[in-house]
């Protein structure tokens, strides 16, 4: 292997990972991620005194103007626009590190936080990546970006006061959610509406994002009552939601639990392709988010195969 070649391998993670959290989309950061390749492979690496940094560079320019042009489709989405779900992204970009850094990694991956930098300007989010998630100095930053390092301070400081105005409490703590989200999904498999109700907070929210390619609702819905009758309406797989899915009355149906974006979810599959992306945050014990993704565009890369089948 070519001494340039593993210099990229060695930083792959961590590009994945500040590209994935500056698009919210898995696909595009894989698209991000080998343009830096070419343009790595193309360099003089004689010449790159710091390969990390460059690679970084590189990586968040190329985000950073792809995010822009994304921005503009967005804003014509049909319905709620949520992330691209990530598999096994509990690791992505991660690197040797203390509990506390992990932590922040690993919240920094959530659907919550993810929705909350969606409103973040691209060089904002790109700040906050950068600094808050990663904790590149702000030289080091405003080199990437080409930006004083007073201006870096300004966004940064902009970008965290957006963040905390905005982000929801939650558990992050993996096996407090993990116990949550399995009696949460239990609930919804065997339980009636009133056994679910009780699992969620009086102000729960629910994020559908279909793309306006499979019926949910296109705006968020808001109360325990409101919340646990939609839920059980798409895990009872009425055929009014299957059929607008493109899931034949002849499909094998199973439910898997599965990681993604630092913790666990549920997905739906028909003949092993997903279709139905669930995932629920909670704070004191209670539900107080969903997100649910059945847009099939955002499922096409998840691969499910290895998750635990619930029901078959």
């Amino acid at each position: 292997m070519a001494a340039d070649e593993e210099a990229f391998l060695a930083h792959r993670d961590l590009l994945m990972g500040v590209a994935y959290r500056v698009l919210g989309t898995v696909a595009d950061a894989e698209d991000v991620v080998q343009e830096a390749w070419l343009r790595w492979s193309k360099a003089d690496a004689g010449q790159v005194a710091n390969p990390e940094a460059f690679l970084v560079t590189v990586t968040t320019r190329l985000a950073l103007d792809r995010l822009r042009r994304l921005r503009a489709r967005r804003e014509t989405y049909v319905g709620e626009w949520l992330p691209e779900p990530s598999p096994t992204a509990d690791h992505a970009g991660d690197t040797a590190g203390d509990a506390a850094d992990r932590v922040v990694r690993l919240e920094s991956l959530s659907m919550a936080l993810l929705v909350v930098m969606e409103s973040l300007s691209p060089l904002e989010r790109a700040v906050f990546v950068l600094r808050d998630v990663f904790a590149f100095s702000y030289a080091e930053i405003g080199a990437a970006l080409e930006k004083s390092e007073p201006a870096v301070r300004q966004l940064a400081a902009r970008a965290r006061g957006h963040v905390r105005e905005r982000r929801p409490r939650f558990e992050v703590d993996p096996a407090v959610w993990r116990e949550v989200t399995d009696r949460f999904f239990a609930a919804c498999l065997t339980g009636g509406l009133e056994g679910l109700m009780a699992l969620l907070a009086p102000d729960v929210r629910l994020i559908a994002d279909s793309g306006g390619n499979a019926v949910a609702p296109r705006r968020v819905v808001t109360g325990r009552e409101q919340v646990a009758r939609f839920v059980l309406s798409i895990m009872r797989m009425r055929a009014s939601f299957t059929d607008s899915a493109g899931v034949a009355p002849t499909a094998h149906i199973d439910y898997r639990m599965v990681t993604a974006n630092g913790g666990p979810a549920l997905q739906v599959t028909a003949d092993g392709r997903p279709f139905v992306h669930f995932q629920v945050q909670a704070a004191d014990g209670l539900v107080n988010a969903c997100y649910l993704v059945v847009n099939p565009e955002k499922l096409a890369g998840f691969m499910s195969r290895d998750g635990q089948v619930l029901r078959p």
